[in-house]
């Protein structure tokens, strides 16, 4: 798609001829002949660069509208001026001025100083994307099965336009499926555009997505860009999308069916075009047969379901994923870990029903409370039960024996946890206690008590 600039200058004999300088270096262009008429456009058309003259013969000078256009736009503003001074450009600079070019136009300044602002916001594009990149890990570890029929599916669909709808429980990676998509599609030299439905207020959720005028509503001082304007030409993931309520539904049903919109307090459409990933960790068959969300938004979005796998089944990556969490771990300042072979069949035990998630948590707390280099299983099952992360000695409660202060508490605690754990089993029959764990029964019987586990 060519690059769209937009003259904004009252002489029309100027715009004609900046239109033709940019017709034939494959921009297209769009003239107006005043501030007012520019701010219109630019609420309703993606414009990449704008060329503004400083002084306008209407209600509105250039220099206003520069303030304006930066503060809301973002996008390079290259200022024309028949009357320029030093002291003028300085100014229009400290506003947000990208260029300053004085009329006679010439035409190698101009291709020159448009290419030098697209370049430049160009730039400050791939820059967002480095920081999204930074921020996001965005490889889905593994090599099980499930895993790598996940990853084939990605591969199929991500080059298309085709939405997607990204299932599974909490924990799972839906948003990593949606950036692994975002990073193999056509998009993926643009940042894709998130919106978390569970986490903005119902009243808010419009303002975010559609965005608003000026004055809307309390609280909005300067008109804002929603996110489907944001996405236009890109990806819009839409995470949580079964906490959206029916109201805000029935409006991006329209939208998504028509791609077009208007911003909340506006009366003028907005044309978009915008793929769409969804995610939710909801049954949402079941949420339509409460009534809770719409059949026809559910068929929209469900053009490619993709189901991401608990961890439970999975079991068979954790050695995988604690790896690659261990050294995303010290690369943020955490004391490197060894884990031994028994250490991974101890977590491969647990069902983690929190998935990668409190996997994730599990082995930060781990690498940050064990002092020592290496991780065994005995210290995975320990710091699986959370009974022995905190608490005192004694009432029935114990502490953590590698935190112990000295070796005959340490001994004490562990003893204490270890007949406990197998009481448990037991149902508190000491005898079967006695010959599972090899000791007589009497033996035990005396250890229970100097322990305080019986009176």
């Amino acid at each position: 798609m060519s690059k769209r600039i937009l003259i904004i200058d009252d002489e029309i004999s100027i715009q004609e001829s900046l239109a033709g300088i940019l017709d034939d270096e494959g921009f297209s262009s769009i003239g107006v002949s005043s501030a007012e008429e520019g701010l219109e456009i630019l609420e309703t058309v993606n414009i990449d660069l704008v060329l503004l003259d400083i002084w306008l013969g209407d209600n509105m000078d250039g220099m206003t509208a520069l303030e304006k256009i930066h503060e809301q736009y973002g996008m390079p503003i290259i200022m024309i001026s028949g009357h320029g001074t030093i002291e003028t450009a300085v100014q229009a600079t400290h506003k947000g001025a990208f260029d300053f070019i004085e009329k006679p136009l010439s035409y190698d300044k101009i291709i020159l100083a448009i290419s030098n602002g697209l370049r430049f916001a160009k730039l400050e594009q791939e820059n967002r994307l480095l920081r999204q990149g930074s921020t996001h890990k965005s490889n889905l570890t593994g090599e099980s099965e499930v895993i790598q029929a996940l990853r084939q599916q990605i591969e199929i669909v991500a080059p298309t336009d085709a939405w997607v709808l990204i299932r599974g429980e909490h924990g799972t990676g839906k948003e990593l499926v949606a950036q692994s998509i975002h990073r193999a599609s056509r998009s993926s030299n643009q940042p894709m555009i998130e919106l978390n439905c569970a986490a903005i207020p119902d009243e808010l959720i419009e303002s975010e997505l559609f965005g608003h005028e000026k004055g809307s509503f309390t609280g909005a001082y300067v008109s804002k860009r929603g996110k489907f304007d944001q996405a236009d030409g890109g990806i819009l993931f839409l995470d949580e999308i079964g906490d959206m309520s029916l109201n805000t539904q029935a409006k991006i049903l329209r939208i998504l069916q028509e791609q077009k919109f208007e911003r909340v307090g506006g009366n003028k459409t907005i044309n978009v075009n915008v793929r769409v990933l969804a995610a939710t960790n909801k049954n949402l068959e079941e949420e339509i047969e409460v009534g809770n969300f719409r059949a026809d938004l559910f068929w929209r979005l469900n053009v490619v379901p993709i189901h991401v796998p608990k961890l439970c089944d999975r079991l068979e990556d954790i050695p995988m994923l604690v790896d690659a969490l261990m050294k995303l771990l010290v690369s943020r300042g955490v004391q490197h870990k060894e884990f031994t072979p028994d250490s991974y069949q101890a977590l491969m035990e647990h069902q983690w029903p929190g998935n990668v998630r409190e996997l994730r948590n599990f082995i930060e707390r781990l690498a940050i409370m064990c002092q020592e280099p290496t991780i065994t299983a005995v210290q995975i099952r320990m710091f699986l039960n959370p009974r022995h992360v905190t608490g005192p000695v004694g009432n029935g409660s114990t502490m953590n024996p590698f935190l112990a202060a000295d070796y005959k508490t340490a001994k004490r605690l562990f003893e204490k946890e270890y007949l406990q754990q197998k009481l448990l089993q037991n149902e508190n029959n000491i005898s079967k206690t006695a010959e599972q764990v090899g000791l007589e029964r009497s033996h035990l019987h005396k250890k229970l008590k100097s322990l305080e586990i019986i009176q």
